[in-house]
């Protein structure tokens, strides 16, 4: 026997079983076409008249801020590995970074970027 025949069986039941649930679905599912099941879901916030709705600033200072600093945090993970073999020097370098990641976080935090009004 093939060594690859399982291999097909398993590719063919991987594109079959969708294609196959899909038209059931059609075919046996509910025939409703209404204004709500076609809206995007925005977290139970009815969607805006205008398409060309803007949003408020704070939404993307939010996204950009939650963006820095979680890619900031990733940079934690590495050092997190090698600590023993960077010793006191990596101890004080992380400590730089840390320092100046939390300034940061001080002066949005004065300057009111955390706040919801």
């Amino acid at each position: 026997m093939n060594p690859y025949v399982p291999l097909l069986a398993v590719l063919v039941v991987a594109f079959l079983l969708p294609v196959l649930l899909l038209a059931i679905s059609s075919v046996a599912g509910p025939k409703r076409d209404e204004r709500e099941k076609g809206d995007p879901y925005e977290c139970g916030v009815p969607q805006p008249d205008n398409p060309h709705h803007r949003f408020p600033i704070k939404y993307y200072l939010v996204a950009v801020l939650f963006l820095l600093f979680d890619v900031e945090a990733v940079f934690l993970y590495p050092w997190a590995v090698v600590y023993r073999d960077l010793g006191v020097f990596g101890l004080i370098e992380m400590s730089i970074f840390l320092g100046m990641l939390l300034i940061g976080l001080i002066y949005i935090w004065k300057r009111g970027a955390l706040e919801w009004d």
